[in-house]
């Protein structure tokens, strides 16, 4: 075996992380209160926590300001 095939097939082996995508999806899924069971173990099974935390975090704070951003406009319209 070549040192190139080789180590394809680590790269292979290694279990990829959710992209970023998957965890967009999740989070807005999780946020609106219709994640499915399936999508839900996956999304617990992952090995690292983090980047849910942190896009949770960031979408909470989008939304707030987004909240925030909104009510000023129909006051201010007032």
């Amino acid at each position: 075996m070549t040192e190139s095939s080789e180590a394809e097939k680590k790269d292979q082996q290694k279990p990829r992380g959710p992209g970023v995508l998957k965890i967009m999806q999740s989070i807005l899924a999780g946020a609106f209160g219709v994640q499915s069971d399936k999508r839900r173990e996956e999304d617990f099974s992952s090995h690292s926590p983090w980047p849910y935390i942190i896009a949770g975090i960031l979408f909470t704070a989008g939304f707030v300001v987004g909240l925030i951003v909104i009510v000023n406009l129909v006051l201010a319209s007032h």
